[in-house]
């Protein structure tokens, strides 16, 4: 299966959330919770990274060599929805 990767990351991912979730119901020390969020948070975007590097160089680069204006179009905007969704967060 294509995905399995960013499944065993995703699911590595989760197991670690459910022990922040576990050490803030603990009450541990708020900067080693912070800590631990943000190292969550890298590595959900170290996948996120890998999904959209496999998507430009599958889906995007097939709509752009293309001959639907449409649909270069549609994708190109995609890129661009996800950039700027980032740069909001």
């Amino acid at each position: 299966m294509k995905h399995e990767g960013h499944i065993l990351r995703l699911k590595n991912i989760e197991g670690h959330l459910r022990g922040v979730v576990r050490m803030v119901e603990e009450d541990a020390y708020c900067i080693d919770v912070i800590h631990q969020i943000q190292a969550v948070q890298a590595a959900l975007n170290k996948v996120s990274a890998q999904i959209l590097e496999e998507h430009l160089h599958s889906c995007v680069i097939t709509a752009i060599r293309g001959e639907e204006a449409a649909e270069r179009e549609r994708v190109l905007n995609e890129i661009l929805d996800v950039y700027t969704m980032r740069a909001k967060s």
